[in-house]
């Protein structure tokens, strides 16, 4: 028997091998999950598809999570599918290149909104459509992924570290209000690591080495102590924790700057 065995997941944020919503999923099947996995739009279905075909081919279903219609419909498939689900995975954030250069202030009124909707706010309004479908289980726990730059000023993060600001606080809020519902929720702060969303970030490189320079661990993270620490979020070994960030980046962010 899993950790998770025989429970129902639903994964956002697939886009290749190196996304940690991939490695967190892997780690879900291998102990026992069944998934729902989410796209955007057609040109993304068939690389998720194509992983999908080594985490025991899940239920492929389009989101935009900027669209609440999206959402609806998506959870509307997901329920139908499924009936229930006890694990969510959010592993969503977009900022505009232009934003993530330069000095914070010169961000535009558009790109804040821009990031903060689908960075943020697109957590609450997967949280509310996952409610009812963690109630037919019984429960359930819901994971985002987050950054340091959330807490302290890291160069070129920018806005994407106002917008983790506003997701680390909404998870304490959401965790909150959906106790008494018997669902956890909690945020993985994970230290610097090359996926997809990480080339957007200007002189990501330099972040990466001064990390290992610093982190009382003396290295990088990697993707599967990332992994472990979603499946331990996920899992009932994690049963009285919500509401907190955990931090998987090798201590860094006790260190004195």
């Amino acid at each position: 028997m899993g950790l998770v065995a025989g429970k129902k997941a639903l994964v956002l944020g697939l886009a290749n091998e190196r996304s940690l919503a991939y490695v967190i999923a892997q780690y879900l099947v291998a102990e026992g999950a069944s998934l729902a996995v989410t796209y955007q739009g057609t040109a993304l279905e068939e690389r998720v598809r194509r992983l999908g075909e080594t985490l025991n081919d899940p239920l492929a279903v389009p989101c935009d999570v900027g669209d609440d219609t999206s959402i609806d419909r998506m959870f509307e498939v997901v329920g139908k599918e499924m009936g229930g689900i006890d694990l969510l995975v959010h592993a969503i954030a977009y900022a505009e290149k232009e934003d993530l250069v330069g000095p914070y202030y010169t961000v535009s009124r558009r790109g804040f909104h821009t990031a903060l909707d689908i960075g943020a706010y697109s957590f609450t309004a997967v949280a509310r459509g996952a409610v009812p479908l963690m109630e037919a289980q019984g429960g359930g726990a819901m994971v985002t992924l987050t950054y340091f730059g959330a807490e302290k000023v890291i160069q070129h993060y920018n806005i994407m570290g106002v917008t983790k600001a506003a997701l680390e606080a909404s998870v304490r809020y959401l965790a909150n209000d959906l106790g008494p519902k018997n669902i956890r929720v909690n945020a993985l702060s994970a230290g610097p690591i090359k996926t997809l969303s990480a080339k957007g970030v200007s002189d990501f490189n330099s972040m990466l080495l001064h990390s290992r320079e610093k982190a009382p661990l003396q290295r990088n993270i990697t993707p599967d102590d990332v992994g472990r620490a979603g499946l331990f979020l996920l899992s009932d070994l994690s049963s009285g924790i919500t509401g907190e960030t955990l931090h998987v980046d090798c201590g860094y962010n006790i260190v004195g700057m």
